[in-house]
């Protein structure tokens, strides 16, 4: 049994109001993941962010935000260049960028509940936070996303045709998953997820603000990256109103539902994906300083190799 969609007009930019929409959208894709890329190549570089298992939760969530930008900014790109994608491409890609949007709050929980035991048992947490346990946590929240993704894929092959994986249409999430159950069961589990997150994140909070000293340094850094992982999942939340937004907006402003859907799309998708680099990766002193040496040393060898090819500059015949 098939579960068509209410067909809708659908309304397309102008060739220069989509080449302007398209370059904002890759040169910030291109700049967040370069961003996001270089706090990826030193965490590999430096054997001190290796072996402690809050930077290591910490590249967990910048390579999340590397594949949801990367998914977003593809769709984005192929839904001018083509307008409709195969179904089993699009499938593929939208697997990937769910299990990666569902990462996200599980992640921003573990790294919450890393900083309580480092305040409140601060004597059991070598034993409690080791890398190997922290690999294995990043594995169930994976396999956590995936069955949750995994069952909307097996109602999909059950319901539809095996025509309709060979069609072609505008890759949006309920163009693919378009049962009915698939939408009732994905609020429920978001509704469930997001309701735990918080639940560990005020926990965490109310517990480190009332066992750790006021005045310790430590104590007050940790309260604030809980408060910190409070405020990126709700950037997090602002996903699950982005048609609630679009819509309300549109309806408005009539005229502007373009530029609406664009402007909320980068808002919500895109502009977010900045939050894990700038508050995490550059407010950590040590991971800052390991950044600095990394960016100017590099530059510095390259100003150097530079001046050497001016000084002994090579004849060619």
């Amino acid at each position: 049994m098939n579960f068509l969609n209410v067909t809708t007009l659908v309304v397309r930019d102008t060739l220069q109001a989509a080449i302007i929409k398209n370059v904002i959208t890759v040169v910030l894709c291109i700049s967040i993941n370069y961003i996001n890329g270089t706090l990826v190549h030193t965490f590999t570089k430096h054997q001190v962010f290796n072996m402690n298992p809050r930077y290591i939760l910490y590249i967990h969530l910048v390579i999340n935000d590397i594949v949801l930008l990367t998914m977003f900014t593809l769709l984005h790109v192929l839904s001018y260049i083509v307008f409709t994608l195969n179904v089993s491409f699009c499938t593929v890609l939208l697997l990937m960028g769910m299990c990666a949007s569902i990462n996200n709050p599980l992640t921003l929980a573990v790294m919450a509940v890393e900083c309580y035991v480092a305040i409140c048992f601060p004597l059991r947490h070598s034993r409690i936070c080791t890398v190997k346990k922290t690999y294995a946590v990043i594995g169930l929240i994976w396999m956590l996303s995936s069955l949750v993704v995994f069952p909307d894929l097996f109602v999909t092959l059950a319901t539809e045709s095996t025509e309709f994986f060979h069609s072609r249409v505008f890759c949006f999430l309920t163009n693919i998953f378009r049962h009915p159950y698939i939408r009732e069961k994905r609020d429920i589990v978001n509704q469930v997820f997001l309701v735990s997150v918080w639940i560990v994140l005020f926990y965490t909070y109310f517990r480190i603000l009332t066992t750790a000293k006021a005045a310790a340094t430590d104590a007050k850094k940790a309260r604030n990256t809980v408060l910190l992982h409070g405020f990126q999942l709700l950037l997090c939340m602002l996903t699950y109103v982005h048609y609630l937004a679009i819509e309300g907006l549109t309806s408005l402003f009539p005229k502007a539902g373009l530029a609406i859907r664009f402007a909320v799309s980068i808002f919500i998708h895109v502009l977010p994906r900045l939050i894990s680099p700038v508050v995490y990766g550059l407010r950590d002193k040590t991971f800052r300083k390991y950044l600095k040496n990394d960016l100017f040393c590099s530059t510095c060898a390259d100003t150097k190799q530079h001046k050497r090819r001016k000084i002994n500059p090579k004849r060619t015949l």
